[in-house]
């Protein structure tokens, strides 16, 4: 055997397993971000449709992509192959200013954005639609606007007049509170099919209501009160499903609420006073079963109240005063457990008061007076712990007040006068936190009261016929 090629052999084996054992280099991490630059358009340009904004990125390894972004969020509009462009549809933007940028990402993860720009788009409106400040709008809500402009010699755009909402170039909402405006509600109104909010409160609005105002079939809140509205209320509104107030107080309208009206089932308030209405009260009402505040006082109104009024169960304010009801009231009206106002005063209501008034806890002010109402005051009103008012005079009561009245804490108000009660006053009235003095708050004159009187109404306890007294 050879000596040396042995020896040699041995030191090559050595030696490529001492290399085997070492590491190898590590590749170096690479966190150098690429560099990104919008090339077109500049700055400023006014843009439409189909918009492209072309850049260039470079990168140390690769860029893998680019993506757009506007208004400080992504379009979701990538190119990953130079040179770069990003095609963006404007189709659905509103014109106006809008911010751009390009945010670059290469093969390692790193992200580096452009520099902003602001373009300025304006596209053409579409057909039906008029462009007014840059903004597209529906002709025909336009239309309507300009014509209440047009009657009042106004110099404004359409879209000043009072406070209005829009959504996709149609208004949803308009509030003209005290804007001065005179002549008739134009008949374009029934153009406004996205109309969800009418308040025309306080102008000086004259005419009839047209009967178009019926086509609002998305409205839920229509106030023409305060005007001088004259005319029927149109039956046609009754195709106002979704109403939820109905207000058309202080104006002139004449003849009788439309049947229809019962079948708004949506209606929460229905405010129809300080009108010249007639007719009766129709047992249909009860189909307003949401209603929570009715409003038919100071009107022309006759005939009896229906006790269907009881299966209002949602309601807290019932004002019919200043009528011409008659009849009696109906002892149902005591199933309205959540009413805190009941007002039937100035109308020609006979009768007795129903015992079932008593059962109305929540009640905080009664005012029966202005009638015809017979028979003694029912004890039952003392349940009424929560009454602050309560005012029953010009009618025909008699007997005592009944002791339980002594025990309403909260009775601020108490009005009696011109009855023909009788007995003795318990000093016990001197507990109760009533103004004596002021007639608004007490009046007991014009009955029979027997003295002595209490020291704290003494004074004031105005005319009393005392010849049935010991």
């Amino acid at each position: 055997m050879n000596y040396h090629f042995l020896k040699s052999s041995l030191f090559i084996l050595v030696g490529l397993s001492l290399f085997s054992t070492c590491d190898e280099p590590k590749e170096k991490d690479n966190n150098e971000p690429p560099t990104v630059s919008i090339t077109s358009p500049e700055n400023g340009s006014i843009v439409s449709e189909i918009v492209i904004i072309t850049c260039v990125s470079t990168d140390n390894e690769k860029v893998e992509y680019v993506e757009l972004w506007v208004n400080n969020i992504t379009t979701g509009i990538t190119d990953d192959s130079d040179p770069y462009a990003l095609e963006w549809n404007t189709s659905t933007q509103e014109n106006g200013i809008h911010t751009f940028f390009v945010r670059s990402y290469d093969t390692s993860g790193n992200t580096s954005d452009s520099d902003t720009i602001n373009l300025n788009l304006y596209n053409q409106c579409d057909s039906g639609y008029v462009e007014i400040d840059s903004v597209c709008y529906w002709g025909e809500d336009i239309k309507f606007l300009q014509e209440l402009i047009d009657n009042n010699d106004i110099r404004i755009d359409p879209t000043e007049l009072g406070s209005q909402y829009w959504i996709e170039g149609r208004i949803t909402s308009f509030v003209c509170w005290g804007c001065d405006l005179s002549g008739v509600i134009p008949l374009e109104i029934g153009n406004l099919s996205y109309l969800k909010q009418l308040n025309l409160f306080y102008n000086q609005l004259s005419g009839e209501i047209p009967p178009e105002i019926g086509n609002l079939s998305n409205l839920t809140s229509l106030n023409l009160n305060y005007n001088q509205l004259t005319g029927e209320i149109p039956p046609e509104i009754w195709n106002l499903s979704n109403l939820t107030s109905l207000n058309l107080n202080y104006n002139q309208l004449t003849g009788e609420i439309p049947p229809e009206i019962w079948n708004l089932s949506n209606l929460t308030s229905l405010m129809l006073y300080s009108n010249q209405l007639s007719g009766e009260i129709p047992s249909e009402i009860s189909n307003l079963s949401n209603l929570a505040i009715l409003h038919l006082f100071s009107n022309q109104l006759s005939g009896e109240i229906p006790s269907e009024i009881s299966n209002l169960s949602n309601l807290t304010i019932l004002l019919l005063f200043s009528n011409q009801l008659s009849g009696e009231i109906p002892p149902e009206i005591g199933n309205l457990s959540n009413l805190t106002s009941l007002n039937l005063s100035d109308n020609q209501l006979t009768g007795e008061i129903p015992h079932e008034i008593g059962n109305l806890s929540n009640l905080t002010s009664l005012r029966l007076g202005d009638n015809q109402l017979i028979g003694e005051i029912p004890h039952e009103i003392g349940n009424l712990s929560n009454l602050t008012s309560l005012r029953l005079g010009e009618n025909q009561l008699i007997g005592e007040i009944p002791s339980e009245i002594w025990n309403l804490s909260n009775l601020t108000s108490f009005n009696i006068h011109n009855n023909n009660l009788s007995g003795s006053i318990s000093d016990d009235i001197c507990n109760l936190d009533i103004l004596f003095n002021i007639d608004m708050y007490f009046s007991i004159s014009q009955n029979n009261f027997c003295p002595p009187y209490p020291d704290c109404i003494e004074n004031y306890m105005g005319t009393q016929d005392t010849t049935g007294c010991d």
